[in-house]
């Protein structure tokens, strides 16, 4: 006899932690998939259409900077939303993530640049 060797799915690992929990996780989850379209609308938007803020070369570099951001979003959002719902599942701690300070620093640096290449 062979060992059945696959992975358990999320749904068969813990007890079904309350509806209202998974809600508020998969919102949660949404929030930051929007957020990460978001950043590719404006990375998309600052090199097509903002030729006030400086030179293509200037324009690339900052549109860069917020699709990379958004990648980085958008991969680690359903990394978070995985290790919260296993959690809630296992009755565990819910997760940390730097995720939160990621964001923030990298659109300080956006705004830093869009402020520096205006004044340009």
């Amino acid at each position: 006899m062979t060992a059945d060797r696959r992975r358990p799915r999320l749904r068969e690992i813990g007890d079904e932690p309350d509806y209202r929990f998974t809600l508020a996780n998969e919102r949660t989850f949404l929030a930051w998939i929007r957020t990460a379209l978001s950043l590719v609308a404006g990375g998309v938007a600052v090199v097509q259409f903002a030729s006030d803020l400086g030179s293509r070369p200037h324009r690339l570099a900052l549109g860069f900077i917020l699709v990379g951001l958004s990648l980085v979003l958008a991969v680690s959002s359903y990394r978070r939303w995985f290790r919260v719902e296993r959690a809630m599942r296992l009755g565990d701690p819910l997760p940390s993530t730097p995720m939160p300070l990621v964001i923030s620093a990298g659109v300080a640096v956006a705004i830093t640049l869009s402020v520096v290449f205006l004044a340009l």
